[in-house]
Formats: C-alpha cells, structure tokens, sequence
C-alpha cells in the first residue's frame, strides 16, 4: 500500500528572540588581518593492516613511495612495480593560526584520496605542508588517529561505522614559516562584524568611544569601524585587549523565517508580522493500495499462469477551514490561530509560504 499525502508534514521549531543584552567586542568582531591560513599538503600513510591502495587503481601511490625511497637511497628497478597493501596516498590539510610561530606544533587531518578503506593504525611520513602561495609553512607527521571502524568480509560484505578512510593528528605538524598579518604594521586597526548591520557598526563606534572616552573609532560602512590605535607594538597588544572587553548591544536581527527544507525544522524571528490576509487550511490524503491477482490454469490445459494487477484509490479531504489575521499580527498571534484550527506544524510552512506569495508576510523567508 503507498500513501501519498499533499502538504508537508514536518516537525516545527519556534524560537522567539530573548531581550536584547549586551556582549563583549571580541564576540562581534574580528581584527581586518588577524585570521587563520589554510595550508595543503600530500603524503603517504604506511604501516596499514592490509587496508591501503591497490595499486592497480591507484598508481599515483606506488610512484610516490618510489620517489621517496629514491630520496632516501634505495632504487627499486624501472621494471619492478611494488604490489603494497599497507600503503595509503593521502591529502593533508590544516589551518595555521594567527601569529603561529616556528616550533609551535598544530593539529592536522588527513584523508585518503586513493582507494584505501581504512587509515587505522597506520603512520603519516613527513610532509610538506603547504599555503595558498606554494611556500612550505609546516611539516606534518606523526600517527593516525581514527574515529571510524571498517570490516569486510571475502564475500564482499561490509560494515562501517562513521568514516575510518580519514583521521586527526593531534599536534602533528610543526609550523616552520610565520606569516604576516597587518595587525603590527600600524595605522587604524579596523574591526569587521561577524554578521554585517548598520546599527550595530554605529553602536561598536559609539561604545568604543564612551568607553575610551575619546573620539577615537567611527563606523566606516555596515561591516568595517575603524579604531585609531598605538603604534607602539607593546601598546598596540595592551589598547587591543582593553578593546575586545568593551561591551556593546548589538542591533536587531531582521524580521526572517529560516525554513530547512531537509528536516523540515522552522525558525521564527519575534519581529515577523502579517498584513492583512484571509488563509483557509485544509489537507487532501490520496491512498493507493495494489493487490494483484494470480490466474491459474487448469491441470494439464499447458496454460500460464498470469498475475493481473488490481488497483484500488481512495481520496481523503479534510474540511476546510478559514481563519484570518488583521495587520500587525506577530509570532505569538500566529503561532495560536495555527494551533487554534488543529493544524500540523507542516502546515505552518505552507501558510507561511502562501503568505510570503501574496505579499502579506512582512519578513525574509530563507530555504535552507
């Protein structure tokens, strides 16, 4: 029996904004030039229990374990073509910290790019790791830690939980290049927003200078305030963490209804109102059930025995009702008439996109 029912049937979630409360610079900004770096790298993990490339599919792997023994000495014949099981190709990356220096070690992940089903217990070589600019700013190695597990059978049976074919390695590269950042390199340090609003750039301006009371920052657009600084290195660091202690109230967020479309989950702003509008909800369920027949021949009459399909549709339609909402209706408002006519959470996605089309919803509506 199939069911199809014409609607969303989804699970809702209302979160109504708490009052508006102040928070720290350093939750809201981040320094122009202060941020992480992402560095790449590629490498071969050994020491696999019979879990790594095959190296007929992947042939990359055996060209580069001949290319690191080369380095190392040992020259394996043009003609010898090594068959490893305990050898994976992997891709490695990383993000470098701001003002990392030499020595510092970060962690790392590597994840296998040939046809290895498994990284468990093996050990990543050295590696280069590298940035957007081809120089090499860390060193990678170290051992192999999996979340994942991974079991197969000879029979081509499989169980695998989580993802054993990638891993971490705590602490495994050591960084060996700093990179730049303009934060030392005097001038306006300038504070960029996590979410661009003008009121809350114009409010970041306003408290950075009541707290300091002196003129010293003003909003350059909705994301940038600049901030007159030292240029004394020393007491650059000193001015910056007095800075991200200041607290200020942000602005508030926009009037929006954020739907994800997978989970079918439904996120409400308080500020979202509707206009005018007259709304009927009703719901329409169409059932198909197959039950075939068989047909059977008579003994010894040489005929063939035939299955005949056998249909039966049903159409459910429940009674409409109509409810209306006057201008200026909020969340609250909405959230009772809706429960009020014994709709579904799901329902509430259709209206809310209903309303949206006919112009009465007075908010952004996201799909996610």
């Amino acid at each position: 029996m199939k069911t199809f029912l014409i609607g969303i049937t989804v699970a809702v979630s209302l979160a109504c904004a708490a009052p508006a409360r102040a928070e720290r610079v350093k939750d809201l900004a981040s320094v122009q030039g202060v941020r992480t770096n992402a560095l790449v790298g590629y490498g071969l993990v050994v020491g696999l229990d019979g879990s790594g490339d095959q190296t007929t599919q992947a042939p990359f792997t055996v060209q580069s374990l001949k290319s690191m023994l080369m380095q190392l000495g040992v020259t394996v014949p043009a003609n010898v073509n090594p068959q490893l099981k305990n050898v994976a190709a992997v891709a490695i990356h990383a993000e470098l910290p701001p003002f990392a220096k030499p020595g510092q070690m970060i962690d790392i992940t590597v994840a296998s790019i040939g046809n290895s089903g498994s990284l468990r217990g093996g050990s990543l070589l050295m590696a280069p790791l590298k940035g957007a600019d081809g120089q090499v700013y860390a060193i990678a190695q170290g051992n192999v830690i999996v979340g994942g597990l991974g079991v197969s059978g000879k029979d081509g049976s499989r169980v695998s939980v989580n993802v054993p074919s990638a891993g971490r390695i705590p602490g495994g590269a050591s960084v060996e290049r700093t990179v730049p950042n303009g934060f030392d390199a005097g001038g306006d340090l300038l504070l960029n927003l996590h979410t661009a609003d003008f009121t809350t750039a114009t409010r970041l301006a306003q408290g950075i200078n009541a707290a300091l009371q002196s003129p010293v920052a003003h909003a350059v657009d909705s994301v940038t305030v600049a901030v007159q600084a030292p240029q004394d290195p020393n007491q650059r660091v000193m001015f910056m963490s007095e800075l991200e202690s200041i607290d200020v109230t942000p602005g508030d967020a926009p009037a929006r209804v954020i739907i994800n479309s997978r989970t079918g989950t439904v996120v409400i702003s308080s500020k979202v109102e509707v206009m005018p509008a007259a709304v009927a909800h009703g719901s329409l369920s169409v059932t198909i059930t197959e039950r075939p027949q068989v047909s059977q021949p008579l003994p010894f009459s040489k005929g063939d025995t035939v299955v005949t399909p056998q249909s039966s549709i049903e159409v459910t339609q429940s009674g409409g009702q109509m409810f209306k909402f006057p201008a200026g209706v909020n969340l609250d408002d909405i959230v009772r008439a809706v429960n009020q006519i014994g709709a579904s959470p799901g329902d509430l996605v259709a209206i809310l996109e209903a309303l949206k089309q006919a112009g009465a919803l007075r908010a952004e509506l996201v799909v996610i």
